[in-house]
């Protein structure tokens, strides 16, 4: 199969390559029921040498680079209460944490979560994270640029390998919220 996007030497469904993918990754690939098909969910094998932007796109396409989106785990806190959420932004912005982030949270102060309560909580690997497969209670604030996308590459849930997804899937997932202006320059 060739990939959407990107010159991938190993592209295939994400359905049929379970084993390449965390179990929550893998569990929300299996158990998709949205309006997009599963199957159009593509997993791109990678190294994870090449995992710095600069040196993905010159290996792998320079069109990524206006196609790629980074998931990023924040910490909301109002009181005693800490939210969990995931923040869903395109690669060349930056999360706007303390305001959008802070504003939909209704919290006090907004943070990037540790990297040990990131990867513990969603069971993925850091650098790996990915919108599929989060814990089902968690808000994911996706940014609009990310949706309106034909493709884009997230992570896959480890370090090695990306996921190619429709950016209308983001729109399908649990509890999201799509927001304009998530991701600022």
């Amino acid at each position: 199969m060739r990939a959407p996007l990107g010159h991938f030497g190993h592209a295939m469904p994400a359905p049929d390559c379970l084993d390449e993918l965390t179990r929550p990754v893998a569990d929300a690939v299996r158990d998709w029921r949205g309006s997009i098909p599963a199957d159009q969910i593509v997993y791109v094998d990678t190294d994870p040498e090449w995992a710095d932007t600069a040196t993905f796109v010159e290996h792998y396409g320079q069109e990524l680079l206006d196609q790629s989106a980074n998931c990023v785990v924040v910490a909301g806190r109002r009181g005693g209460d800490t939210t969990l959420a995931a923040c869903v932004v395109l690669s060349t912005t930056r999360v706007d944490v303390n305001g959008a982030v802070r504003r939909q949270l209704g919290a006090r102060k907004a943070s990037f979560a540790p990297m040990d309560t990131a990867t513990g909580e969603t069971g993925m690997e850091y650098g790996g994270i990915t919108p599929l497969g989060l814990p089902g209670d968690w808000p994911v604030l996706v940014d609009s640029a990310v949706v309106e996308l034909p493709y884009v590459l997230v992570g896959s849930g480890r370090r090695r390998g990306k996921l190619l997804v429709p950016g209308k899937v983001f729109a399908e997932l649990p509890n999201v919220v799509v927001l304009e202006g998530l991701g600022v320059a």
